[in-house]
């Protein structure tokens, strides 16, 4: 059992996912039979079946080179330009002609494997990501063999209409074959990443992400039906961006309250706005660590997060911040921000 089984499954019962715990579960118990331990793969199937909610899984991807990724319901925005040619591709994939293959590329944390878990959500598939860590090997001439391994469970896949593979950061593996800095062990890697790649069953979507574009094998480029770029993002499109993840949060924890001026106050103070990954984990932090008895301390703590100096009313009154909104982020009365302003 690897350490990300354990991970998986504190995480499914946190968030009270009961399905991908069972499904965790399931995975664990396979892992114990396939290292003979059968007893205690027994057991665990035991315990699944007498809940009486144990559903197997449609998909048959049951080596350690997959990953099922659970794909949830929050909301994904994106700029007008990288929702149109998703949506495209979606529409692509829905016509069923063959076009299967889809590179998201841009800087970490622009939405890339997100979107990739929105587009499974949009087509009713299960999302499997490939674990590089099980396909890399050491051993000479072995990685190789796990790349065909792999590509044969998924040729084998008995529904592969119902399944994406995302290979989430494929630079792992697809690396520029022409560049003198790189390992003959894994430039021949790359190239049985092409033959098997000219062999995909068409009925199974594999979605790739990387934030190396630049050096990217451009063999293996040609091979995808579709390149989206994912740095279009512009400040204002970060900026709307924020206000609907604040939203999102906000609806989670009905005892804040909501100001959504100072909020945007707050956003303006940052140059350059962060990418989607980033801007979120920002947010809800301050959302999650914030007081539940004070509606407006979460907006406190997005302020100390994004100005990282010590507060200073005198600072916050240039930054544009009204009384009311200085005492918001200070605690400090309104009447005593007035005075000590007009004092200096």
């Amino acid at each position: 059992m690897k350490k990300k089984n354990i991970i998986n499954l504190i995480r499914y019962h946190s968030e009270g996912n009961e399905a991908g715990f069972r499904s965790e579960a399931y995975e664990i118990a396979k892992e114990f039979d396939q290292v003979g331990d059968y007893q205690l793969a027994e057991y665990i199937m035991a315990l699944l079946s007498n809940a009486n909610t144990f559903v197997p899984q449609v998909s048959d991807l049951s080596s350690g080179f997959f990953e099922k990724v659970t794909v949830g319901n929050s909301p994904l925005p994106l700029p007008e330009l990288i929702e149109q040619d998703v949506m495209g591709m979606v529409n692509a994939i829905s016509r069923n002609l063959g076009i299967n293959k889809f590179l998201f590329q841009g800087a970490p944390g622009t939405g890339k494997t997100e979107t990739a878990k929105q587009v499974a959500r949009i087509l009713n598939r299960e999302l499997y990501a490939v674990d590089f860590s099980a396909v890399i090997d050491s051993k000479l001439g072995q990685t190789q063999k796990n790349i065909v391994s792999l590509f044969r469970e998924i040729t084998e896949f008995a529904h592969p209409e119902k399944v994406i593979v995302l290979f989430d950061e494929i630079d792992s593996i697809a690396l520029d074959r022409t560049n003198s800095n790189d390992l003959r062990e894994m430039g021949r890697a790359t190239s049985t990443l092409l033959k098997e790649f000219d062999r995909l069953d068409d009925r199974v979507v594999l979605l790739a992400t990387t934030n190396l574009f630049d050096h990217f094998d451009k063999a293996l480029v040609r091979r995808f039906d579709s390149i989206i770029d994912f740095n279009r993002y512009s400040q204002e499109d970060l900026a709307e961006i924020a206000e609907v993840l604040l939203n999102d949060f906000l609806n989670k924890f009905k005892c804040t309250g909501k100001n959504i001026r100072l909020f945007r106050k707050i956003v303006s103070l940052m140059s350059p706005i962060p990418y989607p990954g980033e801007l979120k984990n920002i947010i809800r932090a301050s959302v999650a660590f914030s007081n539940p008895s004070d509606e407006f301390d979460y907006l406190r703590r997005f302020y100390k997060a994004v100005y990282t100096e010590p507060m200073d009313i005198h600072v916050m009154q240039s930054q544009g911040f009204t009384v009311r909104e200085i005492e918001i982020l200070t605690g400090i009365s309104k009447s005593q921000v007035s005075r000590e302003l007009k004092e200096d």
